[in-house]
């Protein structure tokens, strides 16, 4: 249930390129293990990603509309997205215009996202709300509803890159919104709780949360996704510590 992430100026080939390698196996001498959902990169990485993972399974998502501010113009936002899923990118994670949103402009958030669905042609689009900039649990639930109106596959907490990221109470009030839609229209849409979530007792919490509200239909990586950088090394270290009795050293696994 991992989207693998690297999302930072200092990317590079080999950086992306060891990543995907760890998304496909992430304990080389295990093959029970993983593989990631996806794997999460800037546009400009795409190609790269697409082909380091190409027949594993692993999807590629990337960023795009003008990650993480999303203060561009529209019609560049469209062409990253276009330009992402030209690439080789078959999820896209948008980010929604929050001052826009908090100007109560809602229709021209829901257009941005009509649009990008549009963009994404055969890609999942995943809709992040930034909850840390909505600034209430009202904001966070009508944008939520936006999103989904809108035609999100999935809807996402977070861009990791301001400091409030994702919550519990947060991604209770998002999963009660698809718990809702659901109801009133048979569709399913997918959540991805990002930033934050970096060992896997608080994943659990999560997953858990996602039980209850949602059911077990959700628990798999077609409807839920975490977005993970620290994630997969504590994942790792907890499975080493089932197996061996003991907790290994962070070293023992590779940064990225």
């Amino acid at each position: 249930m991992l989207d693998v992430t690297t999302l930072e100026g200092a990317d590079s080939v080999g950086k992306v390129q060891q990543m995907c390698a760890k998304a496909m196996r992430p304990l080389p001498e295990d093959p029970s293990v993983g593989p990631a959902g996806a794997v999460c990169v800037y546009p400009r990485m795409v190609k790269v990603a697409a082909k380091a993972v190409k027949g594993s399974g692993v999807n590629v998502a990337s960023v795009a509309t003008a990650f993480p501010s999303g203060q561009m113009r529209l019609k560049e936002r469209l062409a990253e997205v276009r330009y992402a899923v030209g690439q080789g990118a078959n999820e896209i994670d948008m980010v929604i215009s929050r001052g826009q949103f908090l100007q109560g402009e809602y229709r021209a958030i829901y257009d941005e996202i009509a649009s990008c669905k549009d963009a994404c042609g055969e890609a999942h689009l995943k809709v992040i709300l930034e909850t840390g900039e909505l600034t209430t649990y009202d904001n966070v639930r009508y944008a939520s509803d936006i999103a989904m109106a809108a035609g999100a596959d999935f809807i996402k907490t977070s861009t990791g890159k301001v400091p409030i990221a994702a919550t519990l109470p947060v991604t209770l009030v998002m999963l009660q919104a698809i718990e809702d839609f659901y109801g009133e229209t048979g569709r399913m849409v997918g959540m991805k709780p990002a930033g934050g979530i970096s060992n896997a007792k608080l994943a659990i919490q999560y997953l858990i949360m996602v039980k209850e509200v949602l059911g077990e239909k959700w628990l798999n990586n077609k409807w839920f996704r975490f977005g993970a950088s620290s994630l997969t090394n504590d994942l790792l270290m907890q499975i080493r510590k089932q197996e061996t009795g003991r907790y290994q050293s962070g070293d023992y696994f590779t940064k990225d």
